[in-house]
C-alpha cells in the first residue's frame, strides 16, 4: 500500500509538472501608456498609407525660413501602381514625374531629365524607415478633429522630442481619409517651417490628365545617377549614429565625370539625416570646413576627415549633425584588418 500511495503521489506530481510546462505563460497586459503609443504609431502609419494609396490633387505651399514655394500635385493609383506629377509654381520651372519608386525631374532651363529614386517621406508622405520605435524618442499626443486645413476637418497630432537629437512636429491629418494636410517642424523657440495644402481634391474629382507633363523633352539630356549598395563600415568608416537613428540607405553614387560619392541615410522613422563622403581633390575650388549653414529646419555641416570631405544635412538640430560628423572616424581597411 505504501508503495502504491508513493507511486500515486509521484504520478500526481509528474502530471502537475507536465501541466505547468505545457501551459503557455499568460502574457502581461500592456500598460495604458503602451496602448496609447501603439495607437499613435498606427495613426502615423495610416497617414503614410493614405499618401501612397489615395487619388488626390491640389496645391500646397512649403515655407522654409523666409522662402515660400507653392507646388501643384496630382497623385493616382492604377493597375501599374503609383503615378504622380508635381509642378513647381514659383521660381524656376521644374516638374517631377513619378511612377512607383522612380522619379524623373524635368529641368527646362537646362533641358535635362534627372532620373532618381523617390523617398517615401516626401509630403504628403511622412515616414521613412522603421516607425515602431517612435514612442521611445517622441511623446506623441493626439487632439480632436475641430481643426480645418484646405476646407477639410483634420485631426491634430503632436510629436514632442524626448531628447535634443531631433525636432518636434505638429501634424494635421484628414479625419475622413487620414491624408496629411499640414505638417510643421517645431524647435525650442516654436515653428521653424511648415508645409500645407491650400486646395485639395480627392477620389473621382481627380483627373488622370493632370499626370501628363506639358513639357516636350525630345532631345533633352537624360541623366541617371547610378547607385551601388555598399557597407561603409567595411570600407573603414566608423559613424556613430544618433540615438534612435538607423541606416536606411548605404550606397555609392556616380556623379559627373565619374566622380564617386558615398551616401548614408539615417532615419528614426520620421527625421532623416543624409551623409555624403567624397575624396579630397574631387571638388572644384577651396572648401571651408566646420561650418553650419541653415535654411529653416534644414541644417548642413561639413568637415574634413582624413583625406575625405564629410557633409551631413537634414531637418534636425545643427548640433546633431556637428556631433555626428566630428565623432566620425576613418580607418583604412588595411588597418582595420590588422587591428
Amino acid at each position: 500500500m505504501r508503495v502504491a500511495r508513493h507511486a500515486s503521489r509521484m504520478l500526481a506530481i509528474a502530471c502537475a509538472l507536465a501541466w505547468v510546462i505545457t501551459t503557455p505563460a499568460r502574457a502581461a497586459e500592456p500598460s495604458s501608456d503602451e496602448v496609447a503609443a501603439q495607437q499613435a504609431v498606427a495613426i502615423l502609419q495610416q497617414i503614410q498609407t493614405a499618401a501612397r494609396t489615395l487619388d488626390y490633387s491640389g496645391v500646397y505651399t512649403y515655407q522654409q525660413g523666409q522662402a515660400m514655394v507653392s507646388s501643384r500635385i496630382v497623385h493616382m493609383v492604377d493597375g501599374t501602381g503609383e503615378r504622380e506629377r508635381i509642378e513647381l509654381l514659383d521660381g524656376e520651372p521644374r516638374e517631377y514625374i513619378r511612377h512607383n519608386d522612380e522619379s524623373r525631374c524635368l529641368m527646362p532651363s537646362k533641358k535635362v531629365v534627372l532620373i532618381e529614386d523617390r523617398r517615401g517621406d516626401r509630403f504628403p508622405g511622412l515616414l521613412l524607415g522603421d516607425s515602431s520605435n517612435l514612442p521611445k524618442f517622441y511623446q506623441i499626443r493626439t487632439g480632436g478633429s475641430h481643426y480645418r486645413v484646405a476646407g477639410r476637418e483634420c485631426q491634430f497630432i503632436e510629436l514632442v522630442p524626448r531628447d535634443d537629437a531631433r525636432y518636434g512636429y505638429r501634424l494635421c491629418a484628414d479625419t475622413e481619409t487620414h491624408l496629411l494636410l499640414k505638417a510643421q517642424v517645431v524647435g525650442s523657440h516654436g515653428m521653424i517651417d511648415q508645409i500645407a495644402f491650400n486646395a485639395l481634391s480627392l477620389g473621382k474629382q481627380v483627373s488622370p490628365e493632370g499626370l501628363e507633363s506639358s513639357l516636350k523633352t525630345d532631345g533633352w539630356k537624360v541623366v541617371q545617377s547610378a547607385m551601388t549598395p555598399i557597407d561603409l563600415s567595411k570600407k573603414g568608416w566608423r559613424i556613430p549614429y544618433p540615438p534612435g537613428y538607423q541606416p536606411v540607405v548605404q550606397a555609392v553614387r556616380t556623379m559627373k565625370h565619374g566622380r564617386q560619392v558615398s551616401q548614408l541615410v539615417l532615419a528614426d522613422g520620421l527625421a532623416a539625416v543624409s551623409i555624403f563622403i567624397e575624396p579630397m581633390g574631387a571638388e572644384k575650388g577651396p572648401r571651408n570646413g566646420n561650418e553650419v549653414a541653415s535654411t529653416g529646419a534644414m541644417n548642413i555641416f561639413s568637415t574634413r576627415v582624413g583625406d575625405h570631405w564629410l557633409t551631413a544635412l537634414g531637418e534636425v538640430p545643427a548640433q546633431t549633425l556637428r556631433e555626428l560628423v566630428e565623432r566620425t572616424e576613418y580607418v583604412p581597411p588595411t588597418q582595420t584588418l590588422n587591428n
